[in-house]
This record gives structure tokens, sequence and C-alpha cells, in this order.
């Protein structure tokens, strides 16, 4: 039997017994070097083995080559090489949807094209209206799920609810910053229906950007529909169906508005308290631990979104925060030159000789 190169798997030439027609076929179907064939010729074998191979100073690999050492990539596929972007090679963008998402019709000139990109992250969800020039990415407005706790969310800030309430604080942000908030008030009570913002007969278009998920999978319910759902109440014109928003049923094509509205309400996370509390509640306390120290029972869980909607839309306005200065500024030693180490040393020196 044949191994290939470099296995160390016993006698190098472990083959079995060759008839010659064996050994014809084999010549017919792979390239001999001319030294083989010149020496079967001569010796006019019936058979071969591992001690004719000694005799002739020959190698199974000479008589019967491998086909699996064929060189796949040489010198001219190295040549041609080309390195992807860095935040390809590191995972991080998908520019096959980057191109479709910030390329610009070139009749529309500089009309900068927007993107509602949404990223989540372990603690915190983060919604900006972005736009793309040659220089990179500029940030138009931007909203986080850890500011809700100001408008009256105690806790749950990475959920479905949350996502939806982020993304409503971003619309109203971005419209009061550009004087549309007052034009389109989007839709103030949420009933789960499907609808995207229209344009005023007497008054400019309404604020249009398209949703930017990055590498997140776009599965039915997934978060990231929340928050463009939410931005798109709010008042911004984001193109979008149903088809991917909780209670989606594939085979009639219709939604279920219903269970659609207890996504942005936390019905669905006041359920599953209940649940929890009647069947574990030792997982309970650890799971809503946050609620329970909030004083926030399941009861009350639709009526903290509820008005958490109309603080937003009373005051979308960004607080700043306090950046806290450290009790001791930390200074950075400074590099000396060689004069300098040289009046150091010499005055150690002179130090430790007046001490004695």
């Amino acid at each position: 039997m044949f191994y290939r190169r470099g296995e160390n798997k016993g006698p190098r030439f472990t083959i079995p017994a060759l008839s010659s027609s064996s050994i014809k076929s084999s010549i017919d179907r792979f390239t001999i070097n001319e030294r083989v064939l010149r020496r079967l010729e001569n010796l006019n074998l019936s058979s071969i083995n591992a001690e004719s191979c000694y005799s002739l100073s020959l190698s199974p690999f000479d008589t019967f080559p491998s086909p699996f050492v064929k060189q796949q990539k040489n010198k001219a596929y190295f040549k041609r090489y080309q390195v992807k972007y860095r935040r390809r090679r590191e995972g991080k963008t998908d520019y096959y949807a980057r191109k479709r998402l910030v390329v610009q019709a070139k009749n529309k000139y500089n009309s900068p094209k927007y993107r509602l990109v949404v990223r989540f992250t372990n603690k915190d969800i983060i919604c900006q209206i972005v736009y793309a020039k040659l220089q990179g990415d500029f940030v138009l407005a931007a909203a986080y799920s850890h500011e809700l706790p100001r408008y009256g969310v105690k806790g749950g800030l990475t959920n479905w609810a949350a996502a939806y309430a982020t993304g409503l604080l971003l619309a109203r942000r971005v419209l009061t910053k550009l004087g549309l908030a007052d034009k389109y008030e989007g839709f103030a009570e949420p009933d789960g229906t499907i609808q995207l913002v229209e344009a005023n007969e007497e008054g400019p278009r309404p604020f249009k950007a398209f949703l930017d998920v990055g590498l997140a999978r776009t599965s039915t319910g997934a978060r990231v529909f929340g928050a463009m759902k939410g931005a798109s109440d709010g008042g911004l014109y984001i193109p979008h169906n149903g088809n991917r928003f909780p209670g989606f049923d594939i085979e009639t094509k219709t939604n279920d508005d219903e269970l659609l509205r207890n996504y942005i309400y936390g019905v669905h996370v006041a359920e599953y308290m209940e649940y929890l509390e009647e069947e574990d509640e030792e997982k309970y306390k650890k799971h809503f631990a946050t609620f329970i120290k909030a004083g926030i029972t399941s009861d009350g869980v639709e009526d903290m979104y509820t008005e958490a909607h109309e603080a937003i839309r009373a005051d979308p306005s960004a607080k700043p925060v306090e950046k806290k200065k450290p009790a001791k500024p930390y200074r950075k030693d400074v590099a000396l030159n060689k004069k300098q180490r040289l009046a150091k040393i010499a005055d150690a020196k002179a130090r430790f000789e007046a001490s004695k």
C-alpha cells in the first residue's frame, strides 16, 4: 500500500506484487519519467515488488506518481493576491451590504445617504443616524438605552421594548435637531400595525434613513427591528415591511398586530415575570432583581413603558454628562536627555557622599 509524502508508517516500499498489465495501465494513466520507462523496458519485468524497487533504486512514487502532489497556490497566485480591507479581516464590516447602503446616486450630488445604525452590546443598545463621506462616517445624532432610566425605564435595557424606546428616542432627537419635530410627530399611540410616515403636502419631506443591521442575524422577531419600529413610529421614514416583526405568519403572509403591540409595551416580559414568580421564585428573584429593587411588578411593566414613551416625546434632548476628574492628576514622566541623566547621577553621588 502507498503512503503520502511526509507520513512515517512503516517501511518505505510496502507495495504488493503487481502484474505487467497493471504496470502498463498505471503507465498509461500517469506520466512517468524517462529513466523509469527505460529501466522497465530493459528488464521486461513480469511483476514488480519491493526487492525490484530496491534493485532499480526507485521509489513507488517514481513508478506510480501520487495524484495529491499538484501545486495549487503557486508563485503566480501569491503575486496576484490582494489583501482584504482591514475591517473585513477583523470580521467587523460586511462590505457587500455597506456598498449598497452608502453609495449615492450621482444626480443627487453631495446629498448624504443616511443610515439608521443599530448595534447591541451585552448591556446597552446603540442607535445612530450616520452618513458617509470620503473622510469616513459622521454621526448626525445618537441615542443609547442607558439613557432610558432618565425616562422611567428602571431595568431590562436590552430587551425588545427597550430597543423600541431607544429607536423612538433617536427619532425624536434627530427631528428636533433638524426642526422637523412639529411637522412629523409619527404615531404617538402604536397599536402594532405596520405604518410608514407620509410626506406633508405643505412642507419638507420626511427625514429618510435606511436600516443598517451590521453583522446581526435578521431573523423574525429580532431586536434590531424593534429599534427600527421605534424610529419609524417616532417620525422617521424608514422603508420596510412587516416580514420580520414578531408574529409574522409565513404561510398567510400576515402580521399579528396584537402580539407586536405586546412586544412594544413589554407585555411579553410581564407574562414571563408572572410565570417565573409562580413556577420558580428563586430564578424570578435572580432574573428580575433590578425590577424588584425598583418596586416594579408584572402589573406595572406596561405602564412603565407607556410613561417612558410620553416622557421621550416631551423632552428627547441629550443630557450632558459631567466627566469625573481623577482625585490625583496623572503625570507622565518626561524622558531625560543625556546631560540631565549625568547630572542626576552626579547629584545622587553627592548626596550619598554627604550622608557618610
